[in-house]
């Protein structure tokens, strides 16, 4: 008996000695909300009040990050960032996304419905074509506040007082920075005064901050809406430097890269 004993107590140290080698118990793994994702936005910026950053694409292989493509410039907020409402946990500490802040909602967030100027978009992700009628209510005090909708079908009333025309061609002197782009899900409680209508968005100029999105060259865009990929989850994290420095391995996110 005692025999039989000794030697299934050596047989699961020997187990388990195998596993520490092989690397299988190296440590816990980070599960997050957003565990399942395969694919990765990431936008990362020098501090919380940087107004430009860079963009990675990364993609995940064996359980680890890849990059795929190459980095591009970006904007954000014209006051830089501040935490936001997403998949990842509250952090209490550092600015909290606020309506009008002027910064881009730092965190980890689906990715909504791609939009622009045209009809059809070359891209597998959701795309609707935007119209003269389409807005995005940024308005804290109406049952709509943080959506997009069509005013031929919530009625004219509904959308008075938003500075958010989906088609900004129209509305806003040929403005081209809705031409193309995608929500970035920020607040999708709808929480009143919590900051609306997050896109990911062209931008006007190089290096112009934005009222609180993300902001890129067209060509970057139209190569990023071609790899995104719905059967492999994609989500948008952005965040400063220091904050991937800290999360990166709890959040399961790439570890940061040096230089912007």
């Amino acid at each position: 008996m005692q025999m039989a004993a000794f030697v299934r107590s050596y047989a699961l140290v020997a187990l388990a000695a195998l596993t520490a080698c092989a690397g299988l118990g190296s440590g816990p793994v980070a599960t997050t909300p957003w565990k399942d994702a395969q694919q990765l936005v990431l936008v990362t910026t020098a501090d919380w009040n940087a107004t430009t950053g860079t963009l990675r694409r990364y993609e995940r292989h064996g359980g680890q990050w890849r990059e795929a493509g190459e980095p591009t410039p970006i904007t954000v907020g014209r006051s830089g960032s501040a935490w936001g409402v997403g998949l990842h946990p509250a952090q209490p500490d550092a600015p909290q996304k606020q309506e009008g802040d002027g910064r881009a909602p730092a965190g980890v967030f689906r990715i909504g419905t791609a939009f622009g100027y045209a009809d059809t978009a070359s891209t597998a992700w959701p795309y609707q074509g935007m119209s003269a009628s389409d807005w995005c209510i940024d308005v804290p005090a109406s049952p709509l506040y943080n959506r997009i909708v069509d005013a031929r079908q919530v009625g004219d009333a509904a959308v008075e007082g938003s500075s958010e025309p989906m088609r900004r061609d129209l509305h806003a002197g040929g403005d081209v920075r809705y031409k193309l782009g995608f929500v970035i899900e920020h607040n999708p409680g709808n929480r009143s005064g919590a900051g609306s209508c997050i896109f990911a968005h062209l931008w006007r100029a190089p290096g112009e901050p934005t009222a609180g999105c993300t902001a890129m060259p067209e060509a970057a865009m139209r190569e990023l809406l071609a790899w995104l990929d719905p059967r492999r989850k994609p989500v948008f994290a952005l965040l400063p430097d220091n904050e991937l420095e800290r999360l990166h391995a709890a959040w399961d996110l790439p570890a940061p890269t040096p230089l912007h």
